[in-house]
């Protein structure tokens, strides 16, 4: 089964899972309202290390979820396989709303095209929220001449150009790959083992281009040392102001966003999920929490529902093309 098929198949779940509720009749409903949740502490697995940008948002909403339900939320980093290892917990884990994974989309977008197998399938897991979306950066190291990304695509047709990211499959590979093909660059992926180290490469010249989360490179950027040619979200990044979007640019095909969010399992029942849903929706209000989205370079979304759903599927869909025509795998 397809990511397509198998996040479509989330919403045919949840029109069956709607009828039975109905069919099953007051005496059902009744004991869902008398079960109170969360009674005990609530578990956030994040399928990445601690200090990132997952472990950071998570606890910076862990505060306001408490005092709103009553009860902590403890965040769990489980790093490992693009994210797999922590999405693979939590599908295995009872459908009981105390046990959410914290992940990036990638997780689910790319890695069942990359991934020779999948620990886990998509159908077992099902979107509570999408929060929040950020752009990359699109940065040069100081021994490229290019002061502009259509040089740059000029400069990388007539001679290949060096792309460092944080690993096969990570989003500054894929970033990469649609840079090449839909402009008909030619570029020379460089993986290295996380961002860091990625942008060390861009420093001492190892390669001259990345496609990176925008923090890492930001005071690299301030001291002149990276160039910023273009940052790929929607939006401009609210870290770097002055740069444009590649849409601004005219080369809209190349946009690409990392999605925040949070899964639980797919049997996880409804009313569960609209509580937490509801204390996560009040959370993403307060101005701590846009602040702090801010300081990370995301875009509040919020979506849910369908809308998530179809966000996800819609990215898969896309990101599926890049790797089949690219051939891009993970051993």
């Amino acid at each position: 089964m397809t990511s397509h098929d198998s996040f479509g198949a989330l919403r045919r779940l949840g029109l069956m899972a709607t009828c039975t509720l109905l069919a099953a009749g007051p005496i059902t409903q009744a004991a869902h309202a008398d079960t109170a949740y969360p009674t005990k502490p609530v578990k956030f697995i994040t399928g990445f290390p601690a200090g990132g940008p997952l472990d950071i948002l998570g606890r910076a909403l862990a505060e306001p979820l408490q005092k709103e339900l009553k009860q902590p939320f403890v965040v769990d980093n489980r790093p490992g396989a693009g994210g797999n290892i922590g999405a693979d917990l939590v599908a295995k884990s009872p459908a009981d709303g105390y046990t959410v994974l914290l992940t990036i989309d990638t997780t689910f977008t790319i890695n069942p095209h990359v991934y020779a197998s999948m620990p886990f399938a998509t159908k077992d897991l099902k979107p509570l929220m999408i929060f929040s979306s950020s752009g990359l950066t699109f940065g040069v190291g100081p021994s490229v001449g290019a002061k502009t990304l259509p040089e740059f695509v000029t400069q990388s047709k007539s001679e290949a150009s060096t792309f460092g990211s944080a690993g096969n499959g990570s989003p500054g590979h894929i970033a990469a790959e649609i840079f090449s093909t839909a402009t008909g660059a030619r570029i020379t992926h460089v993986p290295y083992k996380g961002n860091a180290p990625a942008v060390m490469a861009l420093l001492s010249n190892e390669v001259q281009a990345g496609i990176l989360a925008t923090p890492g490179l930001l005071p690299h950027i301030q001291s002149g040392k990276v160039r910023p040619l273009a940052v790929t979200g929607r939006q401009r990044s609210p870290l770097l102001p002055q740069v444009p979007t590649v849409g601004e640019l005219g080369l809209k095909d190349l946009e690409f966003e990392v999605l925040y969010l949070a899964m639980v399992p797919a049997a996880t029942p409804e009313p569960v999920m609209q509580t937490l849903r509801k204390a996560l929706q009040s959370a993403m209000a307060l101005p701590e929490i846009k602040s702090r989205l801010a300081t990370l370079d995301m875009v509040a979304l919020g979506e849910t529902g369908n809308a998530a759903v179809e966000h996800l599927d819609a990215s898969s869909v896309r990101y599926g093309k890049i790797v089949k025509s690219t051939g891009m795998k993970v051993d």
